[in-house]
């Protein structure tokens, strides 16, 4: 059931057009999400090789474990927080660090708004999701042509801790993939290690028979297993998981990718 105190809107910011679901009325999130553009692209005009490289770029890093600037850097030498979570983000899942960016931008939006007070917050990003409610929610699975889109959500149980899902896909969107799953969705603890993992693995989905593109992308999978919760591989009418997903249900809805309503 929706609650009233939820609302929903839309921002669009050059490349980024994302949904926001909040019980937050204040706020000024459009204004936080132009500074972090900012940032990001002043870092590139002096790191071209950032924007670039297929893989993955080192900069005056975070501490892995912590999420935290190292210690005994000046602040001019210390890159910004979205820049230092990119790159974190594609050495952990061995990909360039844009393959980060979009699920880099929910989770550093999600977090803005839970700092200010938000209880109830979905930032969907293109299918990039950072999430941490009060409430139950499904999110709905898209998988392009597959059989399965449409027809299957996973079922997200409020908590305290949030969560990241994030969607590639070799078939639907403008996401650059290597493979041709339909999606490869990833559950994490961080919407940015989510959203690298799922280009990773899906850069895997190779194969002409769709259930070798599925095996031979959960193979790939099980070397990220540390980094992840788990992920949802869907090739054709071919799926497969590693780790432990939400629980699946069934719905008729007419989902896009990431969608997401109340239980």
């Amino acid at each position: 059931m929706k609650l009233s105190r939820i609302t929903k809107e839309r921002i669009n910011i050059g490349e980024t057009d994302l949904v926001l679901k909040t019980d937050l009325r204040e706020h000024e999130l459009p204004k936080f999400i132009f500074k972090q553009r900012f940032e990001l692209k002043s870092y590139i005009r002096r790191n071209p090789d950032f924007l670039t490289s297929y893989e993955p770029v080192l900069v005056s890093a975070l501490n892995e474990g912590s999420g935290q600037i190292n210690s005994g850097k000046s602040r001019s030498d210390v890159p910004p927080l979205i820049v230092s979570l990119m790159a974190r983000a594609g050495r952990r899942a061995e990909v360039g660090p844009m393959a980060a960016v979009a699920g880099t931008i929910s989770q550093l939006s999600m977090d803005y708004m839970v700092e200010n007070g938000a209880n109830y917050v979905i930032v969907d990003n293109g299918g990039d999701v950072a999430i941490k409610t009060d409430l139950d929610v499904i999110v709905g699975l898209y998988a392009g042509e597959s059989p399965l889109s449409g027809e299957l959500g996973f079922k997200i149980k409020f908590g305290k801790t949030p969560m990241g899902i994030c969607t590639s896909s070799g078939t639907v969107g403008h996401s650059i993939s290597f493979g041709r799953s339909d999606s490869v969705t990833v559950f994490a603890d961080e919407a940015s290690i989510a959203d690298a993992l799922a280009t990773s693995i899906g850069n895997a989905a190779l194969g002409e028979k769709d259930q070798n593109a599925v095996h031979r992308s959960l193979e790939r999978a099980d070397d990220f297993r540390k980094s992840m919760r788990g992920v949802i591989v869907v090739v054709g009418e071919s799926a497969g998981t590693v780790g432990k997903i939400p629980k699946l249900v069934q719905t008729d809805k007419k989902v896009v990718l990431g969608d997401i309503y109340d239980v």
